[in-house]
Order: structure tokens, then C-alpha cells, then sequence
């Protein structure tokens, strides 16, 4: 099913022996667009430090309580690699995470998650070992990692068609199963009143972090006729084909 992103900011995490603090931004990749990392605030638990959380250890996320649950316990949060969530992530510091974790590496394949089907492992345990092992040493020396952000940075940017403006970001929806963003929902207030829109991020042209502005390859005619988003209903899989189709673009949902 698919959230608003900012629903998950907030809520507790719940590890397998207790709630150890609150979850305070997410990091993305705009590569392929995966939910990389929920950011947890600690508190007075961990002296305010912050620590990274990766949905491959996400067991369910309770939307009427607020608990995002993670197969994790405290001991393994608390002697996670230290990562400072203010500056870039390095690929040094993912590797480390990654092996410490035991999670293959997202970066290196086809898929979502990297050579396997998204959250899934589907090879035998030995030959994936030595894969991630192979995979950490080619990767382990890379600087940081320019294709992370912050969802929360990124709400505000200006949205651009091939013929002028037509918004600015107003939220991400995401599916909680994949955990993968699939929408850019798009307020059009200053060139179409009251109205909101989604579009799908790889549908975009280029994002220019200096001018704050995402570039679609879409004109705004396009844009003007397609489906409107209404954030009080639920979003069916009828009206995203129907968005697709507007569109003629292929659905995301093929590619998995």
C-alpha cells in the first residue's frame, strides 16, 4: 500500500525489547528511488545521538499507533557504526552498516534493493557471502555518496514541465512493502489553484539541488489533463493505471 512519507516522521521505533526513540527524517537515493534509511532521534537513551535504520529490518509498521516495528534489539541499535546523519553518508560508512547488519549492499544490481528482488534474498547463503563480500571490498574506499537526501530537504523544491513551471514538491508517497517512492506529489497552487498531482520520479529530467528545482520530461498541457490527486482516498491500483496510461508510460509495477 502506499503512504505519505512524512507519516513516518515521528513515529516510534519499537525494537524486539523495547521503544528506543522517534523517527526524525528519511534518507532516499535519486538514483532508483528506494527508501534507504529511516534517521532515529535516540534521546536521552543514546545522549540525543542519532542513528540510521534501514527498512530491511522493518517487520511491520503500525499506522494507528505510530510505531514503525523492527526486528532489532537495543544491544545491536546502541553498537551499530557511528554515523553523523549531518554530514554526507559516506559508501565507507554504508558498507560498514551493511556488514554489520549483514544486509547486501542496495547500490550494486537490478533490482530495487540491489542484485535481489526488493527486501527479498533468494540466493543459497554461501554464494551470497562471498557476493557481499566481494561487493563491500569493491566499494568500501568510495567517498560520500552524493545520491542520498533528505526527504524533508526536499520538500519546497520547485517542479519544472519542458514549457515552464507548474509547482513545488508537497510530499513523497512511498510503498511500504517494497519501500520504494513512487510519486512526487506536486502542488500546483501558483499556475493551477487548489489542485495537487503525482507524478512518478523517474519520469524526471534532472534535479538541480543549487536552484532547489526538479526538471520533468513532461509539458504542462500533460500535466493540466491528468487524473487529480485527492489525498483523501485511497489510491487504487485502477487509478494509477489510469495515471500511467495518460501519461503512456509504463507502470512501475512492471519492472518488479
Amino acid at each position: 500500500m502506499l503512504h505519505p512519507l512524512k507519516k513516518l516522521n515521528g513515529m516510534t521505533l519499537g525494537t524486539e525489547d523495547g521503544e528506543i526513540g522517534k523517527v526524525k527524517d528519511v534518507y532516499f537515493d535519486d538514483a532508483s528511488w528506494g527508501v534507504r534509511y529511516l534517521i532515529v532521534e535516540t534521546g536521552s537513551w543514546l545522549s540525543g545521538r542519532k542513528v540510521l535504520v534501514s527498512p530491511r529490518s522493518v517487520r511491520g509498521v503500525d499506522w494507528d499507533k505510530n510505531v514503525v516495528h523492527v526486528a532489532l534489539t537495543k544491544q545491536q541499535i546502541k553498537d551499530s557504526p557511528d554515523i553523523d546523519t549531518d554530514k554526507p553518508v559516506s559508501r565507507q560508512h554504508e558498507v560498514e552498516f551493511s556488514a554489520y547488519y549483514g544486509y547486501p549492499v542496495y547500490w550494486d544490481g537490478q533490482f530495487l534493493w540491489g542484485p535481489y528482488p526488493p527486501l527479498a534474498e533468494d540466493m543459497a547463503s554461501s554464494e551470497r557471502m562471498a557476493s557481499e563480500f566481494a561487493l563491500r571490498e569493491k566499494y568500501k574506499m568510495q567517498a560520500a555518496d552524493h545520491h542520498l537526501r533528505s526527504a524533508r530537504d526536499l520538500v519546497g523544491y520547485h517542479i519544472h514541465a519542458n514549457d515552464g513551471s507548474i509547482g513545488h514538491i508537497d510530499e513523497f508517497l512511498f510503498d511500504d512493502a517494497a519501500w520504494g517512492i513512487r510519486y512526487i506529489v506536486i502542488d500546483t497552487v501558483d499556475w493551477w489553484v487548489g489542485k495537487h498531482v503525482i507524478i512518478p520520479p523517474q519520469w524526471m529530467k534532472r534535479l538541480e539541488w543549487t536552484e532547489r528545482t526538479l526538471y520533468l520530461d513532461i509539458d504542462r498541457a500533460t500535466v493540466k489533463s491528468c487524473p487529480e490527486y485527492n489525498s483523501n482516498v485511497i489510491l487504487s491500483r485502477d487509478y494509477e493505471a489510469r495515471l500511467h496510461n495518460h501519461y503512456g508510460r509504463a507502470a512501475y509495477w512492471d519492472g518488479e
